[in-house]
């Protein structure tokens, strides 16, 4: 596949999402990392002495020496992965776009806005053609990857959505200590509990889910007529998300027919052999005790989505349970995957 190398930029990259970032962009083949930006207070610094690394992998060596940029003026790169923080991104990734920045945010910020894509690659590639409506100078555009638990709830629900029609749907999540970033939440909250209030959790699965699998029409998107109730907690688990979902489907399929459909979906990534796209991108279990989180987050190498435990359900129709990585496909991997597709479709 014949796709031109990038030079990339990661804003926020001192930060839990931004270190993913800058993992997943090691030795990436379409995209190299040639700018970091991160917060004042390490004006000058390079990028080793900033940042309080914390992923399991060594930093890479080639990132090391990366000066910390500490403002976006005058960035070269001419794709931008931001992991900026809520509240403070949308101001700075529209300016970015304006200038001719291609921008891939995992910020919360944009995400509903009219002609901001909300994307996951597998589920909905097709909205990336709202880039167009943005009419920035230079081509540039903002492309969103949606809340964590919406993702992975999404990717689980899409082979199902596309098979047997999706009408409702209800999830209790189990979310991981990593999704509320670094530091976190305290320890003597979370051990030995669970949290069973997640700020602005439930709003964002509820509004983005039907947003994920809606039509354009127009240079908009008209969600789809499904009902979603969501009730999000916080679990002593470091990595991985935990989804217990039931679903009401249009159609009335036995639990082989749906096994079948999660055995079998494959999306565009899949097709197109995307660098970060898993083989995989829905991982069926069939033992009674899977998914879990401490041994199905690395499927796929974090970017598949793993379920379980299909069952009849007396309220929808059918449960069951999917588990997956919130910081790389409900996060970093995902606005990455987002990238590859946009490349690929001709958008930078």
């Amino acid at each position: 596949m014949g796709v031109k190398t990038y030079d990339a930029a990661v804003l926020g990259a001192t930060g839990a999402v931004g270190q993913k970032f800058v993992q997943l962009l090691e030795d990436h083949p379409w995209f190299r990392l040639t700018e970091v930006v991160g917060s004042d207070r390490h004006a000058g610094e390079a990028y080793g002495d900033a940042v309080r690394w914390a992923e399991g992998s060594p930093l890479p060596d080639g990132i090391r020496d990366l000066p910390l940029r500490t403002d976006v003026d005058g960035l070269d790169a001419e794709v931008v992965f931001s992991a900026l923080p809520g509240g403070k991104a949308g101001p700075v990734e529209r300016a970015l776009a304006a200038r001719g920045h291609r921008v891939f945010t995992n910020a919360r910020d944009l995400r509903m806005e009219p002609d901001v894509p909300l994307v996951i690659a597998e589920v909905n590639p097709d909205h990336l053609a709202l880039v167009e409506a943005q009419g920035h100078a230079g081509d540039g555009f903002v492309v969103a990857n949606g809340n964590c638990t919406a993702i992975l709830l999404s990717l689980a629900l899409k082979p199902l959505a596309d098979r047997f029609g999706l009408e409702a749907c209800h999830v209790v999540s189990m979310q991981a200590l990593s999704g509320a970033g670094y530091p976190g939440v305290p320890g003597l909250d979370i051990v030995d509990n669970v949290l069973p209030f997640i700020p602005e959790e439930e709003t964002k699965v509820v509004a983005e889910v039907p947003r994920f699998f809606g039509t354009i029409d127009r240079g908009r998107v008209t969600p789809a007529p499904i009902a979603v109730s969501a009730t999000c907690t916080r679990v002593p688990v470091l990595e991985g998300h935990m989804l217990a979902v039931s679903a009401g489907l249009r159609a009335t399929p036995s639990r082989e027919e749906i096994c079948e459909a999660f055995r079998s979906f494959r999306g565009e990534p899949q097709r197109l052999r995307l660098p970060s796209a898993p083989q995989t991108p829905v991982v069926l279990r069939e033992e009674e005790d899977r998914p879990q989180p401490r041994r199905d987050r690395d499927a796929g190498g974090g970017m598949s989505v793993s379920v379980g435990r299909v069952r009849p359900d007396p309220l929808l129709g059918w449960s069951f349970v999917a588990a997956g990585s919130n910081t790389i496909r409900g996060a970093a991997g995902g606005s990455i995957l987002n990238a590859e597709l946009a490349a690929v479709r001709g958008f930078l």
